[in-house]
């Protein structure tokens, strides 16, 4: 029996139905940033501001996928997905983030949806990730209210065009990250810092969320957050309130909105700013009901409170701020993990934790892990790429997920993060997360092993029903 047998015979082994995937977004993949009508977003802008991204890089070509869509279908059917989560750039679909919708924009990701029903791979729409249309922060941007009414907008007209080809949808992928390492910290585009401003997004960004939820009408909806299971480095009381301040604002600030109707008051307290841009029936609003709750999970966090702390590896390649507003002082500490090229602990046990939680805390809701995946320095050795890191780091997690479905939790698939290498924000093109390689100079394609493991994996349990789920 060959390794790659023993792997995919070790007792993974997932309930009838269950979603298998891989997941992009639309700048970090599609490229054609001035064709067809698309407008500018602020990624555009940022990227093109010097020192914003490592190395000057820019995502005006990327990985061609506009162009190259049905050569990057045909390597999803060969992997033998079953779903591929993708993001619809709002700027190609409204140049100016309102008013006209550009024709253009539409027939391409209807396009897109045509050729993956085509190989029987069902189209996971994600409306916004991160590519805000520079009109739209030209006037003020997320800490501004009107652009979540600009986004319920949008998200009528993509469902409209598109709801024949689409049955799931979510709205804003990991509001957290467009809050506040775009307003905060300014890692992220639009590269502000102002953290009671990003206070004010973060809001937004859950409003527009809720509004968005209500325009559509959709079959099947969900939100979309970044989780993560958060330690105290010790049993001290500093420590302990950091852990608390940290998932706070990482966690509970989304999810009690989203799913209980309320932000948590311990972390309204921790910030330095009153909530005074909470207007009446917003919370009702944020908490529309769901579908599905998409989860991604990336690593532990470990933290401490003590004055001095050392800073953790995973830190921002270029200059910015702390994107964690009221709790600046809280420092983020090794825990002894191995860790991943971005420096990132890899934990999978967190996933356990995190999956369980929202199980345990919240109202009963299917869910699905929507991004999970990792970074190594990959090698070209002759044609392959050996990635064992990365399969060893997708099996565990995968291990995580059926702990947490044998827990009780109503887990209903799993996308890979990502499909190909791309263009990997403030880092560029220096962060390899693909379980397929791209050359950026000629867009060749390459499946790593890690890729031919995954569909092996796929194979197996599409193959063979599960008897017990």
């Amino acid at each position: 029996m060959t390794t790659q047998e023993e792997q995919t015979r070790s007792g993974l082994r997932f309930p009838a139905g269950f979603a298998w995937g891989a997941a992009t977004s639309a700048y970090q993949i599609e490229g054609a940033v001035a064709e067809d009508g698309r407008g500018t977003s602020i990624w555009d802008t940022f990227t093109k501001t010097p020192g914003k991204v490592l190395n000057g890089h820019h995502a005006d070509v990327a990985i061609d996928h506009y162009h190259r869509y049905r050569e990057d279908v045909a390597i999803m059917a060969e992997l033998g997905l079953s779903a591929y989560r993708f993001s619809v750039s709002w700027p190609r679909i409204q140049p100016d983030g309102s008013g006209r919708i550009n024709q253009k924009g539409l027939d391409f990701y209807r396009r897109l949806c045509d050729e993956l029903r085509e190989h029987a791979i069902d189209p996971w729409l994600t409306l916004y990730h991160w590519d805000l249309p520079q009109a739209l922060e030209d006037e003020g941007g997320w800490p501004n209210r009107d652009t979540a009414y600009r986004f319920a907008e949008y998200a009528a007209a993509v469902h409209d065009a598109l709801q024949d080809y689409v049955h799931t949808w979510s709205t804003v992928n990991e509001p957290w990250c467009a809050a506040f390492l775009g307003y905060a910290s300014g890692e992220h585009a639009p590269g502000r810092r102002e953290p009671e401003n990003a206070i004010r997004g973060a809001h937004h960004l859950n409003l527009a969320h809720g509004l968005s939820v209500q325009a559509m009408n959709a079959r099947r909806v969900g939100g979309c957050v970044n989780l993560y299971a958060v330690t105290p480095e010790t049993d001290s009381e500093r420590d302990l309130d950091a852990a608390r301040r940290i998932d706070g604002l990482q966690n509970r600030f989304f999810l009690d909105a989203m799913l209980l109707g309320r932000y948590p008051e311990d972390v309204l307290a921790d910030l330095p700013v009153e909530p005074d841009f909470i207007q009446p029936g917003d919370m009702k609003t944020i908490n529309a009901p769901l579908d599905v709750l998409l989860v991604n999970y990336y690593s532990r966090f470990t933290v401490s409170g003590a004055p001095g702390g050392k800073q953790s590896a995973a830190a921002a390649p270029t200059d910015s701020g702390s994107p964690w507003v009221g709790s600046e002082h809280v420092s983020f500490v090794n825990g002894g993990r191995p860790v991943t090229a971005m420096g990132w602990e890899i934990d999978e046990g967190g996933l356990v934790e995190i999956l369980t939680r929202v199980a345990r805390d919240y109202p009963p809701i299917p869910m699905v892990v929507s991004e999970n995946g990792a970074a190594f320095d990959d090698v070209l050795d002759d044609g392959r790429v050996h990635d064992r890191e990365r399969q060893a780091y997708v099996e565990a997690h995968l291990g995580a997920c059926k702990e947490a479905i044998d827990a009780g939790v109503p887990l209903e698939g799993y996308f890979a993060w990502s499909l190909m290498d791309n263009f990997e924000w403030a880092w560029g093109y220096g962060k390899r997360f693909g379980i397929v390689r791209v050359d950026f100079e000629t867009q060749e394609r390459v499946l790593k092993d890690s890729a031919h493991w995954y569909s092996e994996i796929i194979r197996q349990n599409r193959r063979h029903e599960p008897t017990d789920s």
